[in-house]
């Protein structure tokens, strides 16, 4: 029986290991919807700083055993660590927003926005890595930021701010995407796997002693711990998807985390997104779809 966490046998058929790549990433999606409601759930009595830290802790906690056996402490000498600081700000900000968004906003709207990430990477990969951009590219961008207008519906009755701070969660995401492909020539993977949780947890450390709340149950604690494991656990996943099969096939499937999110917050919340949402997502999906295409037709 295959197990994500070793290899593929090297006989594996290209066609299997492509599937196993799309199960990888529609799982992550799942994961990474899961972590955002127990996020909201801890949202209703502690403070995002306080959650954002158990998630980066824990995250940490999870690479270092995975790790730090076999490659020791120098897997984190980094020969660039000025960019590492500032991806894993990046990285920190993003996680931050969005847990203190989906407080105030349901689910399923906060991942439909979060959505414009590979967007707005493809927006600054020009200014930050002189990638040659197209006309094809530029309108993919427009088209999806189009679709943030009709979820966000500023000016209108269903507004609510909660959506902006996502919407920054996005572009701080997709920052440290562009500064996680700046770094990868100078530092190793598990390098800069490392740099992000300890970095944020360290940030993160130095608010404890204003927001801190000693979780008041077992319950509470379960589900501290279960959202640094969703997030460490779905970030491996969506580097195992990327080791087996090419990124152009399997990011599309990304776009399952807005199911999963719906599907978490109608069961847990009783929310079901209205019809201005579903319109909104299904733009900017399209906009991500023909971003994809008009990449893999670049290449």
């Amino acid at each position: 029986m295959f197990s994500p966490f070793v290899n593929p046998p090297a006989t594996a058929a290209p066609d299997q290991r492509i599937l196993l790549g799309i199960l990888c990433m529609c799982f992550a999606g799942a994961l990474f919807s899961l972590m955002g409601g127990t996020a909201k759930l801890l949202g209703v009595n502690y403070s995002s700083l306080q959650v954002s830290w158990a998630r980066a802790f824990i995250h940490l906690v999870f690479l270092a055993i995975l790790f730090l056996p076999s490659a020791g402490i120098g897997v984190l000498r980094s020969r660039r660590p000025g960019l590492q600081l500032a991806r894993a700000a990046m990285l920190t900000s993003s996680n931050l927003c969005f847990f203190y968004a989906v407080t105030f906003i349901p689910l399923a709207k906060a991942a439909a926005i979060s959505l414009t990430a590979p967007l707005i990477v493809a927006l600054l990969a020009w200014p930050m890595l002189q990638e040659r951009t197209t006309p094809m590219r530029v309108m993919a961008v427009l088209i999806g930021f189009i679709g943030v207008l009709v979820v966000v519906q500023p000016g209108g009755e269903l507004f609510h701010w909660a959506s902006l701070f996502v919407l920054g969660s996005a572009a701080t995401y997709g920052v440290y995407q562009i500064l996680t492909r700046r770094v990868a020539p100078h530092d190793p993977p598990m390098t800069s796997a490392l740099w992000a949780p300890l970095t944020g947890a360290s940030l993160l450390l130095l608010a404890q002693p204003f927001v801190w709340l000693t979780p008041m149950d077992w319950g509470d604690l379960g589900l501290f711990l279960a959202c640094g494991m969703l997030g460490a656990v779905g970030h491996y996943f969506v580097a195992r998807a990327l080791t087996l099969a090419p990124a152009n096939i399997i990011s599309p499937f990304q776009y399952v985390q807005l199911l999963a999110a719906t599907c978490i917050g109608w069961l847990i919340f009783d929310h079901l997104p209205d019809a201005q949402t579903w319109a909104g997502a299904a733009i900017i999906i399209g906009s991500g779809l023909l971003l994809a295409w008009a990449q893999a037709r670049g290449r």
